[in-house]
């Protein structure tokens, strides 16, 4: 169980929120229908901005007041718990909700159109009108791929693309694809679900328009030069090996001798990133609209983004810890009959295990305005053609970026000194290249000394600050 003192040092996210004071409910209110909509959480109030505490002059009065608002202001009626807490001579108020059976929740002044609120990492997202009919259908029990297409029939899904697929291995009829899930009766008659249609219908885009994926390989480490493109409009089984086949195209392999065996190694991690194109597929919302599946490869890194947010009840460490709760079941079946899926609810932890094993950064997993990305670092960065000044300064300034998120990435669980950096990060020293990516953080206030009068002692260690969880946040 998390203790006060654990809890004030933790840093805001999906379920965790600190305010000063209630004079501005309205927002407190919007957080308390966002964690009720989502994976639940907790607001403490008396803790300030610096994370300094504050206290509530009267605790009584101010858990009488925000109860009431509560009551008054939000529907369906949410009841959270509200808790007293005495930390170092302060008074905080702590308010607790859970994820909801009865969401969505919203704002009763602005009405279930515009009052729907949830968590997009550590701040609060206003839902449209899909977000909205997602979270009315997760709490009645309905999944999105089951549902029936009663307009169509058998004849819309490309029988001849799931025999392929399914081989030998099964006869298909129509006992076989109901046991799939490809169609289910309706009125007497079968019909296609949505889950047959966005694997195998043959106008797929015509009901779902963002149902394909996008691909870029972009120079450098942002969105700003575009080097090729692709878009893959295939049956989402062969959208796995159009993704892989993409991102070769812009890797390079190399020969690797062992045990008198040539073995032809990846500048790329394909493993991992195919379990996270497979997770992408499988899990994507295909409800919501405005944002295809995309696949951005950078000279450092490779971005996979998904449209939708987390499940209602899940977060990222839920994610890592191999928690899976399946979006699209259908989806996920037959991936399982194909192959590409070998264990349910293994793959993002898989991913974080096999980083390990290459010797990789740690993935990462964000909640973004679309949905959520995964980032997959490469162990060195792949550069396109520059002259070659040009490539040493790109792959020297790469590098320091990777170094300084690892930096970052260390110092959110603990202070530490240079050595213990050095440790943590696996080098020999403190090299030329860690100095300057110590300065360069320490000048941009990304991170501080623990002992700032005293730079050079030797209990000096170095902290993140406010603006560097910003910053890993937004990475």
């Amino acid at each position: 169980m998390t203790t006060t003192k654990q809890l004030l040092q933790l840093p805001e996210s999906k379920t965790l929120e600190f305010k000063r004071d209630l004079s501005s409910p309205r927002n407190v209110l919007k957080t308390l229908v966002g964690f009720a909509n989502s994976a639940g959480g907790r607001i403490i109030v008396g803790v300030n901005d610096d994370k300094q505490l504050v206290g509530v002059d009267d605790p009584l009065l101010e858990e009488e007041r925000i109860c009431g608002l509560i009551a008054d202001s939000i529907s369906p009626r949410l009841v959270p718990n509200v808790e007293l807490m005495s930390y170092d001579g302060y008074t905080l108020l702590a308010l607790e909700v859970f994820p909801s059976g009865m969401r969505p929740h919203y704002l009763t002044k602005l009405g279930l159109e515009k009052g729907v609120y949830v968590r997009l990492g550590s701040s609060n997202r206003q839902a449209g009108k899909d977000l909205v009919a997602e979270l009315q259908r997760s709490a009645a029990g309905l999944v999105f791929d089951e549902l029936p297409i009663p307009e169509l029939s058998k004849e819309d899904l490309d029988l001849v693309a799931i025999q392929e697929q399914l081989g030998k291995r099964q006869q298909l009829n129509d006992e076989a694809l109901i046991t799939l899930k490809l169609l289910r009766k309706e009125q007497n008659r079968l019909v296609p679900t949505q889950g047959g249609i966005l694997l195998f219908g043959k106008n797929r885009e015509g009901y779902f328009p963002d149902a394909w994926i996008q691909c870029g390989r972009f120079r450098g480490v942002d969105k700003v030069h575009i080097f090729d493109q692709a878009e893959i409009h295939e049956h989402l089984p062969n959208a796995v090996t159009e993704i892989e086949l993409f991102l070769k195209k812009h890797a390079f392999k190399s020969a690797k001798f062992g045990a008198m065996q040539r073995e032809d190694v990846w500048s790329i991690p394909l493993v991992i990133l195919r379990e996270a194109i497979v997770n992408a597929l499988v899990h994507s919302d295909y409800s919501q609209r405005g944002s295809p599946i995309r696949i951005a490869f950078f000279d450092d890194r490779i971005d996979i983004e998904s449209p939708g947010l987390l499940l209602s009840g899940m977060t990222i460490e839920d994610m890592k810890s191999g928690v899976s709760r399946i979006r699209n079941p259908v989806i996920a079946r037959v991936f399982r009959e194909l192959g590409l899926i070998e264990q349910w609810g293994s793959g993002v932890k898989r991913i974080f295990s096999e980083a390990v094993t290459l010797g990789l950064p740690e993935p990462t997993i964000t909640e973004i305005a679309t949905g959520l990305r995964l980032r997959i670092w490469l162990h060195e960065p792949i550069l396109l053609e520059l002259d070659q000044g040009a490539q040493s300064r790109a792959q020297s300034r790469a590098q320091s970026e990777v170094q300084a998120k690892a930096i970052l990435q260390c110092l959110i669980k603990e202070p530490l000194s240079a050595n213990e950096l050095v440790g943590a990060l696996q080098l020999q020293s403190k090299t030329g290249a860690f100095k300057r990516t110590i300065k360069d953080l320490l000048d941009g206030d990304y991170v501080e000394y623990t002992l700032p009068d005293k730079p050079t002692s030797r209990l000096q260690k170095y902290r993140i600050t406010t603006k560097g969880y910003e910053l890993f946040e937004a990475e």
